[in-house]
């Protein structure tokens, strides 16, 4: 629980949540997943169907926004509650509601995700309750995950060392896609750089255009993500970008994600918080040079062969430098494959989650 559901659209939880479903059913498990249903007047709350196996737990809501995600969260729980099951939760905004499990002695294993509460977009009220409710899920939940070595330190300061366990993100490699799909978008293969996040300031947007905007590059920056002419910081990086920007919108179709990834010269990330992110592991295991804001979870993330930058002016060195000389992109390009096959396969990913769920089904807990 926690997330939207299966398949896979909206984000690296989704998709998290349909590869670890598959993992399991395949190996016998029987798995339920929560699944999310928008909508207006309802004629059901609450109806079940097989997806590939996995059964689907649908939940209608009726609410918009964050009312309408603790709706749906708060009558997960009840459902859970009612199940004889280990459960599986996808981040902790709604921890509030855990200890309702543990009251009926479910055992919970909960992935903390990064630290909402930090995040400058939230209003103090919000970052309030994602900092309450991260206190709520490190002392209810009997296991935590965090998806890097940072996040896991930082839980440590929450709980004892031997209730967490680091197992980060996975991803599948991209070894080819069809380039026609570039056409439509008026990209030429290894000729644009790619950048994949939500529009918003802790991820750099603004500076990344910025910078690429300084000079005449011959190449593009294909910008994907939501925009939203109501929104300041939105208006702010369209009204920076120059002629060589494109803005995509957000993109959910994986051959069009797959082929604007293979064919990037680079891929540029510009987080400055959280833990192992996914769009960033899936730009290592398509093969892309990586130019990344210069922070720990970022460098542990791509590796020391790639390029870093702490300002306008360092991502603009970075896209001049990556742009203009092969001799840097061809080994900073076999660093993300390795660095990919050493740390983000998910094999390794999903068969760590299932020792986890077996030693909590059986009884043992930190």
């Amino acid at each position: 629980m926690g997330t939207r559901g299966i398949p896979g659209a909206h984000g690296g939880f989704e998709t998290f949540a349909e590869h670890l479903s598959l993992f399991l059913v395949a190996r016998g498990w029987r798995v339920a997943v929560y699944c999310q249903i928008d909508g207006g007047a309802v004629s059901r709350r609450q109806w079940i169907d097989d997806w590939k196996g996995v059964e689907r737990i649908n939940i209608a809501v009726t609410t918009k926004g964050p009312l309408g995600t603790l709706d749906f969260d708060w009558r997960c729980i009840r459902d859970a509650m009612s199940r004889d099951s280990v459960c599986l939760v996808l981040g902790y905004n709604s921890a509030v509601f855990l200890p309702f499990l543990r009251w009926k002695k479910r055992r919970i294993l909960t992935n903390m995700d990064g630290l909402e509460w930090r995040r400058q977009k939230w209003s103090r009220p919000v970052r309030g309750w994602f900092w309450v409710n991260e206190w709520i899920a490190a002392w209810v939940s009997h296991k935590l995950v965090a998806d890097h070595p940072a996040i896991a330190d930082h839980l440590a300061s929450r709980r004892s060392r031997n209730g967490i366990v680091m197992i980060p993100y996975g991803g599948v490699p991209i070894e080819a896609a069809d380039p026609a799909l570039l056409a439509v978008r008026d990209l030429v293969a290894d000729r644009y750089l790619t950048s994949i996040a939500r529009i918003e300031p802790e991820n750099n947007i603004l500076e990344i255009v910025q910078a690429f905007s300084r000079r005449v590059r011959g190449a593009k920056l294909a910008v994907l993500g939501t925009m939203h002419e109501g929104n300041a910081y939105h208006r702010a990086v369209k009204a920076a970008a120059g002629p060589e920007v494109s803005f995509l919108g957000p993109i959910y179709d994986q051959d069009a994600l797959r082929c604007l990834r293979f064919h990037a010269r680079a891929y540029v990330h510009g987080h400055s918080a959280g833990g192992t992110n996914p769009s960033l592991v899936e730009a290592l295991w398509a093969g892309n040079a990586v130019i990344a804001h210069d922070n720990g979870f970022n460098r542990w993330t791509a590796g020391a062969a790639q390029f870093y930058f702490k300002d306008v002016a360092g991502c603009d060195a970075a896209i001049s430098s990556i742009l203009d000389n092969d001799k840097l992109v061809v080994p900073a390009r076999l660093a993300a494959r390795a660095r990919a096959r050493q740390a983000f396969a998910w094999p390794d990913v999903l068969a760590a989650y299932e020792r986890e769920l077996l030693a909590l089904g059986h009884g043992h807990e930190a």
